[in-house]
């Protein structure tokens, strides 16, 4: 029988030790990716990939190289050991860098249902793909297609290091994706909806899919541009975890030891109102980002990261908490040809206590954003500005559409500013309800 990835790293571990290093730890990703896209009713697109990609990580000392590999032949990861130990010994020293002790390595994993069993054909891909599009194009007002996919994906991730952890589990993953044209000439608008979930009976319907996107594509037609003020801004809760994501982005380990994040000196101050708490749980049941264990074979736990406005931790993986004096916090991830650096899992902001409706009923004009465009910004500042696109509010209430708009401020004063409503909904792995923010410039004609 063909040897497991599992029996393959610690085959290769072996042989590294073998060559000369003094620890290793390795990682294995088998995946099989099968897509398909269709535009006006015509399949455009189908692919399907494969891949078997191993990654050696060895230690000579305090000096570490990394090599991959996608051939599993032994002589082959023979070969692959015996260049990765040679490059080692020629790296500089890095006194951070080393696998986890034997004594702080997970043993047991919690239950998080990440696999399922059903695979589809490209035939039924093409079918779901084809009724998203329909359901999109029979909304009153649709004038064109940019096109819907669906696909999904099955990958079993293999970890295994000389400190004796070795563990594994497979993956799955299903989406659906449409995007449609509404209005004529200059004045056309694009929008979409997409779905992803672990399970495909927890996907939502390709026809849900398809009518919510032609209704967002036509309720975006007549947009306009509104003079520069300085209002509150409310970002919907399909964007507003783009908010969340630039905090975690200011958390990061790496990002803290190097200084290079707004919030380095941050850590037990209150940055949020007392009103708002993030939460990572990396043991969500069917959890778009869950795991039951890290590269460095160490085991997350639920933690909140901002509790009633306080940063209560960084994320970590060994080298960071090693540079910071710290711990791990058991967020490691890293690709096979990578080093391991520290990344989120499931993250939330957790919903507040009052209805959208409430949230909005003050408010004599603001800016409720749908979509937002650009690379501005700064996680070294905290400086934020970017153009965005939505509707304009008149007297607590949505009223007409807006485009080519520019919001800034500064993510300091946004958090410390920032308030949510109860719509948390869990759908893409790092979520928000929709969040208001006072005071921020938004900048039209």
């Amino acid at each position: 029988m063909p040897a497991s990835s599992l029996d393959i790293l610690n085959d290769l571990i072996a042989l590294a030790r073998k060559a000369g290093a003094d620890s290793a730890d390795a990682i294995a990703v088998d995946s099989t990716d099968l897509s398909v896209s269709v535009r006006l009713g015509v399949l455009e697109h189908l692919e399907r990939s494969e891949a078997m990609d191993v990654g050696l990580r060895v230690f000579v000392g305090q000096r570490q190289a990394i090599v991959s590999t996608t051939d599993r032949r032994f002589k082959s990861l023979s070969e692959l050991a015996e260049r990765g130990v040679a490059m080692a010994r020629m790296a500089p020293e890095d006194p951070y860098c080393g696998i986890a002790s034997s004594e702080d390595i997970g043993r047991t994993y919690p239950p998080l249902e990440l696999a399922d069993t059903t695979q589809f054909s490209p035939e039924e891909l093409i079918v779901r793909a084809t009724e998203a599009e329909e359901a999109a194009r029979s909304v009153n007002g649709v004038t064109n297609s940019d096109g819907a996919s669906a696909g999904w994906r099955q990958s079993l991730f293999s970890v295994a290091a000389s400190n004796g952890f070795s563990a594994s589990n497979t993956r799955t993953r299903y989406g659906l994706q449409a995007s449609v044209l509404a209005g004529e000439g200059t004045g056309m608008q694009r929008d979409h909806e997409s779905a992803s979930r672990v399970f495909a009976a927890d996907m939502p319907t390709p026809e849900w899919v398809g009518q919510r996107a032609g209704e967002r594509a036509v309720k975006r037609v007549g947009a306009r541009k509104m003079p520069t003020a300085r209002i509150p801004v409310f970002f919907e809760s399909r964007i507003a975890g783009s908010l969340v994501r630039s905090f975690l982005n200011a958390i990061l380990g790496n990002a803290v030891a190097r200084g290079t994040s707004f919030l380095k000196d941050k850590l037990g101050q209150k940055i949020f109102s007392d009103a708002i708490s993030i939460v990572d749980d990396p043991h969500r049941v069917r959890g778009l980002r869950s795991k039951a264990f890290d590269v460095e074979g160490l085991l997350p736990q639920k933690r909140k990261l901002i509790d009633a406005g306080t940063l209560t931790t960084w994320l970590l993986d060994l080298r960071s908490a090693r540079q910071l004096g710290m711990r791990s916090t058991g967020h490691a991830s890293r690709p096979t040809g990578g080093t391991p650096s520290p990344s989120p899992t499931n993250v939330y902001l957790e919903p507040g206590g009052v209805s959208l409706a409430a949230l909005m009923k003050d408010v004599a004009q603001g800016f409720y954003v749908i979509e937002t465009m650009g690379m501005g910004v700064n996680g070294v500042t905290g400086d934020y500005s970017l153009a965005a696109a939505g509707f304009w509010i008149e007297n607590g209430e949505i009223s007409f559409p807006v485009n080519e708009m520019t919001i800034a401020g500064n993510l300091n004063d946004m958090f410390l500013n920032l308030r949510a409503a109860d719509d948390l909904e869990f759908r893409y792995g790092i979520d928000a309800p929709t969040l208001r923010i006072d005071g921020m410039t938004v900048a039209g004609t």
